[in-house]
């Protein structure tokens, strides 16, 4: 490293946010601009480790010490190169990742880790600047045509590959814009969508066809793709959510987490059909305006709908979580560098909301004319043989939207999956070995296969998947896979 003292010399900094109550009165990325100095001196911290695990804590292989070092010598195209070379979109990683590669970070043993995540966004931000991020068009086409179902993150990662193997690669999705989960799931304040557009745009200059409104195994025939198309993969994501089947479920103001999230994306971009649900189907208006807001479920999703129901001014948000609350600081249990099951507080938190845990959902209440007016809850005690609920702890607290954010089960089955007639694993999700399914021109990738993950998850699992294709249709693929590296490539 060039700066073989700069974890000593430097602490961890971050960019400051922008004053938690006005910033819920808009809906732009929270974060302030970051120098490019201060960046060149989180890039310094990256210590000459010998061994970096960062590297097996990234699910995409991103050769981090190596990006770092470029950007601590300012040689913002080096930086560029290596950080593509592993990862076809940093934009949405460095905003959004959780940062695995942050819990495996060698200075986290005693120190405050690396700020890998930011550092990726500035590298792939100032790429934009100064003119780097240019399409990569194919020389030569292979005359091979490939359908990647689904634009979310896996969809859109085994099309840039695909696509820069020579194959003629068209995306279909079934909603209205390309981008999934990117576009429809994570709301704004993380990820403004002129930073996916952007990249939709590129992909568009390099050949890669989008056809949005197209439902394959609906309105688009599974015939149809697989007759126009040599090879498919399926991308799909794993859309049926996690009920919670208790008394009083079926009362009005009760929702899943993506109807209540996707919604409000739409209205933000301005959508046409804000009144229909990540699936299609037609659903009511949800907003929390004025509204005791109970979100069951305290992961990334429940803490998306803290911050959208503070910009839809609540009267009350309240976040409650089945397990215990985690500790502050890693357990024996829980070493270094495996990923820290710590507490973690997000710029949603921080907006304003009480946050609970070992809480059970026993019982929806409500009026005479159907709607949610509360919430049955208990306390429990976790145990060696599951939990128990804690005597006397019970009571109903006021509620009229309830946001159910417990996850995810499978994907949707009815229609593509179905028709196709592909064999599924036991907990529902389509089964591959090598990303093949049982249909050996049909591939899958991303939650579809390995069931609801991380978006870094996603992109990796495109990469690899469209590699297995491209070997599938050519019988050796130049493709890279997590194992290269940017110094092997070049």
């Amino acid at each position: 490293m060039a700066d073989v003292e700069g974890f000593l010399k430097y602490k961890r900094e971050l960019p400051q946010s922008r004053d938690p109550h006005k910033r819920i009165d808009d809906y732009k990325e929270v974060y302030e601009p970051f120098s490019e100095d201060k960046t060149n001196k989180q890039a310094a911290r990256c210590m000459d480790c010998g061994i970096p695990f960062c590297h097996q804590g990234c699910p995409l292989g991103n050769q981090i010490p190596d990006f770092n070092d470029a950007v601590y010598n300012k040689d913002w195209e080096a930086a560029y190169k290596i950080l593509k070379s592993t990862n076809n979109f940093p934009e949405f990683t460095g905003r959004i990742c959780p940062a695995p590669c942050e819990g495996s970070c060698v200075l986290g043993i005693n120190k405050d880790p690396v700020a890998i995540e930011l550092i990726e966004k500035e590298i792939i931000e100032k790429a934009y600047e100064l003119g780097l991020v240019k399409p990569r068009i194919p020389e030569t086409r292979t005359g091979k045509k490939v359908a990647v179902i689904g634009s979310g993150p896996a969809g859109i990662a085994a099309a840039d590959q695909l696509n820069q193997a020579g194959h003629e690669v068209t995306i279909y999705e079934r909603a209205s814009k390309i981008g999934g989960l990117l576009r429809f799931g994570i709301p704004d304040f993380k990820l403004e969508k002129w930073v996916v557009d952007r990249r939709v745009n590129l992909m568009e200059q390099e050949g890669v066809k989008f056809k949005t409104n197209a439902d394959v195994g609906n309105n688009v025939s599974v015939e149809e793709i697989q007759s126009a198309h040599d090879a498919i993969i399926l991308c799909g994501g794993s859309t049926i959510p996690r009920d919670i089947p208790i008394p009083g479920r079926d009362l009005k103001g009760i929702h899943f987490a993506m109807d209540f999230l996707s919604q409000q994306n739409k209205r933000v971009s301005q959508e046409d059909e804000v009144l229909k649900n990540h699936e299609g189907r037609p659903v009511k208006e949800i907003l929390a305006t004025g509204k005791n807001v109970v979100v069951i479920g305290g992961g990334d999703t429940g803490s998306d709908c803290i911050g959208t129901s503070n910009r839809h001014k609540a009267k009350s948000i309240t976040q409650i979580e089945i397990l215990d609350k985690p500790p502050k600081n890693r357990s024996i249990t829980n070493p270094w560098p495996e990923w820290p099951m710590i507490l973690r507080t997000s710029s949603s938190h921080e907006e304003g909301s009480d946050r609970k845990w070992s809480i059970l959902t026993k019982e929806f209440l409500g009026n005479d004319q159907g709607e949610l007016t509360g919430i049955k809850l208990v306390d429990i005690e976790w145990g060696d043989k599951g939990f128990s609920e804690i005597e006397g702890s019970e009571r109903v607290v006021p509620c009229e939207l309830a946001l159910i954010a417990a996850g995810f089960l499978h994907p949707q089955k009815a229609g593509m999956i179905e028709q196709l007639g592909l064999e599924l694993d036991e907990r529902g999700n389509v089964k591959a070995k090598d990303y093949q399914t049982s249909q050996s021109n049909v591939f899958v990738a991303g939650d579809m296969r390995r069931g609801q993950s991380l978006v870094v998850w996603a992109i990796s699992e495109g990469r690899e998947a469209a590699r297995a294709l491209d070997t599938h249709l050519m019988g050796v693929s130049s493709l890279p896979s997590k194992q290269h590296s940017y110094f092997e490539l070049n």
